[in-house]
């Protein structure tokens, strides 16, 4: 493995570099709430509001890579969004008196964290054989799991030597995206490849946008209101939150490559219908385990329920997978990823906010059957996945050596 990796110096910094971002992602995702919940005090009304601002860099972003796009490779970009995002970190942990200064370090990361979303997929694509995208950025995903543990359990480790010395864990947390940063940008995929469009709209991609508004859905239930049950109903500490994430990123780094070969195998469609039924079940979890079980049996099924949930974050590189079967342009994905994460935040910033005025008004239940009903609508809509037959179409898989492939219409 590491002879075949050291031939193909791309495929070895790339898994580097989402093994670095894995790191900075995992300090981040698994200390926010309790930063924010025992540092500034903000309740459940506050925490929804606060996704307006974190997510608004995603709303924008078609706009921000478009412009990007018409300057630098991919590969440019994704070290210029560790960079933003090692900065977001240092300022949250260092320069963050009030809120307000709270606000613009999380928007500042947030906009670096957007930025390597739009490119992560296409830059594992060019790296892709044609019919193993899948297994491909599986194994990307489970690079990104492995750093993933080692963030979550530096955190774990810290924190109960030290206490919540949430300072240390954003220095590090930066110091891991300025790492990612770097083998991003030795990169040298995409030499010679056609440029990127500025913006991307086709009628022909309209499932694929519809898809990345459910996306939205699911996120923002995950990262704001179901870790926020955990913390803010069941006082679980930012050590356990962590090790919730160490065991997620543990089984990710073995079920992530799976989960690839999954939607080689069975298509996008079937996976992600399969992936809303899954999160129906993760939020009539929050919604009643407390009622249905006794304690401490019901936390535990909710721990079980957030790991679940975040092993099947995997999934989402099968709208990428299904993207690039139905472009029309190779040159087509990185803007259409773009403007579907656009989409999708679009979503996820109103999302939060009425979400927690459902919250304080009628209770968290609701907040968690709302979304249930629209996961069982999402199964519907994925049903309807299609991968058309077509021309041949030739698609980087070389990497390094820039060769192409063209997948053959007749099988």
């Amino acid at each position: 493995m590491i002879t075949r990796l050291r031939k193909r110096p791309d495929l070895l910094r790339i898994l580097l570099a989402c093994l670095f971002f894995g790191a900075a992602s995992g300090i981040f995702q698994a200390t926010l709430n309790n930063y924010l919940s025992d540092v500034h005090g903000l309740g459940a009304e506050a925490r929804g509001w606060l996704e307006f601002p974190r997510e608004l860099p995603g709303f924008l972003l078609m706009f921000v890579a478009g412009l990007m796009l018409t300057r630098m490779r991919e590969s440019q970009m994704a070290a210029v969004a560790m960079v933003l995002s090692a900065l977001g970190a240092v300022g949250l942990g260092h320069l963050s008196p009030g809120i307000g200064a709270v606000v613009f370090w999380i928007v500042l990361w947030s906009l670096g964290d957007h930025i390597l979303f739009a490119v992560d997929a296409p830059l594992g694509l060019k790296l892709a054989r044609e019919g193993g995208e899948g297994r491909r950025l599986g194994q990307l995903g489970g690079a990104r799991n492995l750093g993933t543990i080692a963030g979550v359990g530096t955190v774990f480790l810290l924190a109960r030597l030290r206490g919540d010395d949430f300072g240390l864990f954003y220095l590090i947390g930066g110091a891991a995206a300025l790492a990612a940063g770097w083998f991003y940008y030795r990169l040298r995929l995409g030499h010679g490849d056609t440029p990127s469009r500025r913006l991307v709209f086709r009628r022909e991609y309209r499932l694929f946008y519809a898809i990345s508004a459910l996306f939205g859905v699911r996120k923002q239930i995950f990262l704001a209101f179901g870790t926020w049950v955990l913390v803010s109903l069941h006082h679980v500490p930012v050590s356990t939150i962590a090790l919730l994430y160490f065991i997620a990123s543990t089984l990710g780094v073995v079920m992530r490559p799976l989960l690839g070969d999954v939607i080689d195998w069975l298509g996008e469609r079937v996976v992600l219908a399969v992936d809303e039924l899954m999160l129906l079940v993760v939020c009539l979890s929050y919604a009643f385990a407390s009622d249905l079980l006794p304690a401490p049996w019901d936390l535990w099924w909710l721990y079980g329920a957030y790991v679940l949930d975040l092993v099947l974050f995997g999934l989402r590189v099968a709208r990428v997978t299904y993207l690039k079967k139905i472009a029309r342009d190779p040159a087509d994905i990185t803007p259409s990823v773009s403007l579907g994460i656009t989409i999708d935040h679009a979503v996820a910033m109103s999302l939060p906010i009425l979400s927690g005025y459902i919250w304080v008004a009628w209770g968290y239940r609701w907040v968690f059957l709302i979304a249930g009903t629209i996961a069982l609508a999402g199964f519907f809509l994925c049903l309807r996945i299609r991968v058309p037959a077509r021309a041949a179409a030739c698609y980087p898989a070389g990497g390094e050596t820039g060769a192409r492939t063209c997948a053959d219409p007749t099988k």
